[in-house]
């Protein structure tokens, strides 16, 4: 743990923490394959992810106005399209279809999710300054504006915009820099191990692993200063 009176500022991860209470974004997706039945395999579906992550990082699809709903429907166009051309689908599939459920059906979990965390952002932020730490396709300011959370973060650090990304160190060392405050004294909070809480630690700053479930399997051996398995625990953590 840490003592909460050397504590001055917080930096937070966004895709995964705030919108999906710790559970990486292909596991919500591939939720959504479940409940809608697509005929396909999860390590097809996995492939399919890697392919539109990889897409997206390379080619600007994603601008700057998309909103989250905007960028999903992206996003799982470009899996959908992979797993058509590769054969994947072991039924026929409308793609247009299936590229409007299972978009729709991420949005709404966001939603909820968001609508979870709202209440702990707001009581930190009363207490502390907190910035936005994101790798995201250059339009997480949109997002944020579309979910009603951009008042929360007093500056937003995302990796298409400063040409960083997790999990360089240096994205959090400009987090630091930001807040102008010792590593010491800010918590970063994250649902990665790896691209959060390993590269935050390397520049001095406290951790809380909000651990759901992740892209590989864990070890058993990760450490943080707290590990939480739910966002609204940070309450008790921070003792709000």
């Amino acid at each position: 743990m840490f003592d909460l009176n050397q504590i001055k500022g917080i930096i937070f991860d966004y895709g995964g923490t705030i919108d999906s209470n710790g559970m990486h974004w292909a596991e919500v997706i591939w939720k959504a394959y479940e409940e809608i039945r697509v005929p396909v395999s999860k390590a097809d579906f996995r492939d399919a992810y890697v392919y539109g992550e990889r897409t997206l990082g390379k080619t600007r699809l994603v601008l700057p106005h998309h909103n989250f709903h905007d960028m999903l429907d992206i996003k799982i166009g470009l899996q959908g399209k992979w797993l058509e051309e590769n054969k994947k689908f072991r039924a026929p599939v409308n793609l247009e279809d299936f590229t409007r459920e299972i978009a729709e059906r991420c949005y709404q979990y966001a939603r909820t999710a968001i609508q979870a965390t709202r209440l702990v952002l707001e009581q930190l932020q009363e207490r502390y300054p907190m910035i936005l730490v994101s790798n995201f396709y250059g339009n997480v300011e949109s997002v944020l504006e579309d979910f009603g959370l951009t008042s929360y973060f007093r500056s937003i650090i995302e990796s298409a915009v400063v040409g960083v990304r997790k999990p360089d160190p240096e994205i959090f060392a400009l987090g630091i820099r930001a807040l102008n405050l010792p590593a010491a004294s800010i918590v970063v909070i994250g649902d990665s191990y790896d691209k959060d809480i390993l590269p935050a630690t390397t520049v001095g700053c406290k951790t809380v692993w909000i651990k759901s479930l992740g892209w590989q399997p864990y070890t058993g051996e990760e450490k943080a200063n707290a590990i939480i398995e739910d966002f609204r625990e940070l309450q008790q953590v921070f003792q709000l």
